[in-house]
């Protein structure tokens, strides 16, 4: 596992430069990361509401960073007040204790920030599930509240490390109980997310047209982009979670690096037998499924290990989006095809590759460990899913009957970037000192929405 800051604050101590400066490297890292899925998934949907979706995301950073810093941190790495359940959310309300303290050689501070952005990630990308269908006001509150009511809680069982010391610091169950190995986020983030995503996909129902229509991406340039960021902030992501600058954090970026080419790769391989031909979207796609797959088993397997693990994730990942034609839930932008499935083959392929070389040291059965390792990997993967999907079905069907979290069908068919922000991506009619004007029938701008004041 990764050596994660305890929770518990002590004297000052002193600061290592390097570890400090790695791991605030490393946040800036995973901040890239917001606007690399922005980018990502903005190409994948269609030109009438690729700013809806890149909002989702814009949306949930500013959102989640000022809520994880008010009280999310408290609730994941606070003292467990729950029988590992769940962080006291006052022992660092707003921060306080935190700023000015040093545990490990880093500013404690730096870690909470650098866990904060992790948090980012996790809620946005739940937005792919219900790309082209939620109102965005709706979509802000589920953010604060899914935040507070399932990724904290997830992050308390699997980030937040115990005190050795009798009376110390208490962590989560899945960690210190269950001795789940989640290097960087493999349940936390990815199995989270994508169980998440598909209940909130079932809850919403289907885009209109779904199976019938085509849906493809507008922009695949912008897809790459975003898959390229993506992968650029992913080093952070993983061997930032070493929290310091050492060998381990090398050998992390190193099956990082191993786990995206391969998945990359199998990816497109799936793609030439099955359709004959090796698509943008598939590099891309099986680049971030590689990626997933790597995120809890990064500082756990070799890199053989790392080239097996990318290359699986790719071609089962691959497989997997096909099923939501055939099982008929829309999960438009295949967060659980890529996150969840990634997320569980790279969090079951512990206890199958894990090498007690690898920084977090367990043995998986490829390498002699047996079964435990391989069970306690099922259980915790068991747990987080079935009470994120849970929860999050329950949250999402308040929203709908109260706020109303899905946008009206006749708004959802001309475009969610017109009705909710007034605005276009592409301005392809657009003429000096042109006027805007309301579409009688819905109210909204239906032309430009600005004008060129130096036109």
């Amino acid at each position: 596992m990764a050596p994660m800051l305890i929770s518990s604050l002590s004297a000052p101590a002193a600061v290592n430069a390097g570890d400090t400066a790695w791991l605030l490297t490393s946040a800036a890292l995973v901040l890239l990361m917001a606007p690399g899925l922005a980018f990502f998934y903005g190409g994948m949907v269609r030109a009438k509401s690729v700013l809806n979706m890149m909002m989702m995301t814009f949306g949930a950073l500013a959102l989640v960073v000022v809520l994880w810093s008010v009280v999310g941190y408290s609730l994941a790495f606070g003292d467990d007040v729950g029988g590992g359940l769940v962080g006291d959310p006052t022992q660092f309300l707003g921060l306080h204790g935190v700023t000015g303290a040093v545990s490990n050689g880093v500013p404690t501070v730096a870690f909470a920030v650098f866990q904060g952005l992790f948090a980012v990630i996790t809620v946005a990308l739940i937005s792919g599930a219900i790309a082209d269908r939620a109102r965005f006001g709706t979509w802000l509150v589920f953010v604060a509240l899914w935040l507070l009511l399932v990724y904290a809680p997830v992050a308390h069982w699997v980030f937040d490390l115990s005190a050795g010391a009798p009376g110390g610091h208490r962590g989560g169950w899945l960690l210190n109980s269950l001795h789940l190995v989640d290097f960087a986020g493999g349940t936390a983030v990815e199995v989270n997310s994508g169980a998440a995503g598909l209940a909130a996909a079932l809850v919403l129902g289907r885009r209109v047209g779904f199976g019938r229509d085509p849906m493809r991406p507008h922009n695949l340039t912008l897809v790459m982009i975003g898959a390229g960021l993506l992968w650029f902030g992913w080093f952070g992501f993983n061997a930032g979670s070493a929290l310091h600058a050492d060998v381990a954090a090398a050998e992390v970026f190193t099956t990082t690096l191993l786990a995206g080419a391969t998945g990359t790769l199998a990816w497109l391989a799936v793609e030439r037998v099955r359709d004959g031909h090796a698509t943008s979207l598939g590099a891309a796609s099986g680049m971030v499924a590689g990626l997933v797959a790597i995120t809890p088993a990064c500082g756990a397997v070799s890199p053989l290990g790392a080239i097996a693990l990318g290359a699986l994730a790719g071609a089962v990942c691959a497989v997997a989006v096909g099923l939501k034609y055939r099982w008929g839930y829309d999960d438009s932008l295949d967060v659980v095809g890529v996150h969840m499935v990634g997320g569980l083959v790279g969090t079951l392929g512990i206890g199958l590759l894990g090498t007690r070389s690898a920084a977090s040291g367990v043995d998986g059965l490829l390498y002699g460990g047996g079964l435990d390792q391989l069970g306690r990997q099922a259980v915790g993967c068991l747990a987080v899913m079935a009470f994120s999907f849970l929860v999050t079905a329950a949250l999402v069907a308040v929203l709908e009957k109260t706020l109303g979290f899905r946008v009206d069908e006749e708004h959802e068919v001309s475009g969610v970037d017109l009705v909710i922000h007034a605005e276009t991506a592409y301005d392809l009619h657009a003429s000096a000192g042109a006027r805007t004007h309301l579409a009688p029938s819905s109210g909204v701008l239906a032309g430009a929405t600005r004008t060129d004041e130096r036109g």
